[in-house]
């Protein structure tokens, strides 16, 4: 596991970098590390390399995971970057941190019923699928603030910031570049954007989060602990 602690140390040397070629300050880029489908030891090594943001994809894979590991590691918090069933709101409000995914009214509704009676209010980001995929979860740009308006008004969410996964087959800049636009005429300043082999330009274009997991973790493992 030494090479995940290398991997972590070359990932937020390359962070530092972009940020100060951006005029930006390092420290306010955060590092979510995407631990989806790797074993709960490699999890392990990079909370021991001082890695305390974790990213996944599924409720269930999460909550085998993480909640042993948060005695050992207080500090450990944990986001929710994949598609959540509205069956699945109230274990995503009690496990998760951030919940990054908040892409329909449904789900709001739902996430605000369980946050509600669970008496855990937790930051949300909203998902905006820029590239328009059918295939891909997300509210279209167009939509997007009205969207955001109804989670604030009617839902009372906490909504803090947008994300975006950009089409694999298209230059991400002008897809960052947009949820940067939205967010500032939302008057949100948290931006998640940005993966491992793009977050460099992410960061140029704004981000705040960076979701990284190849580049921390190696290739997926098929069979998740």
């Amino acid at each position: 596991m030494a090479s995940i602690a290398e991997n972590l140390a070359a990932v937020r040397a390359r962070i530092a970098t972009a940020a100060r070629a951006a005029g930006r300050d390092p420290a306010e880029i955060e590092l979510v590390a995407v631990s989806k489908t790797h074993a709960v030891d490699a999890v392990r090594a990079a909370l021991a390399a001082g890695q305390a943001v974790f990213g996944e994809n599924r409720v269930q894979e999460a909550e085998r995971k993480f909640p042993p590991l948060r005695a050992s590691f207080p500090d450990l918090r944990l986001h929710l970057i994949g598609p959540l069933q509205t069956n699945k709101a109230g274990d995503a409000v009690a496990l998760f941190d951030v919940i990054e995914t908040v892409d329909r009214p449904k789900l709001a509704a739902a996430l605000a019923a369980s946050m509600d009676r669970l008496g855990r209010r937790i930051p949300c980001f909203v998902q905006v699928n820029t590239g328009e995929e059918p295939q891909k979860a997300g509210v279209g740009p167009a939509h997007a603030a009205a969207f955001i308006e109804e989670c604030r008004t009617r839902h009372r969410l906490p909504i803090e910031g947008l994300m975006c996964i950009p089409p694999v087959d298209a230059p991400p800049a002008r897809h960052f570049a947009m949820l940067r636009d939205l967010a500032r005429q939302a008057g949100l300043s948290r931006l998640s954007m940005g993966m491992s082999g793009d977050f460099e330009t992410a960061i140029a274009e704004g981000a705040t989060s960076v979701r990284v997991g190849t580049a921390i973790f190696g290739a997926r493992e098929t069979s998740p602990a």
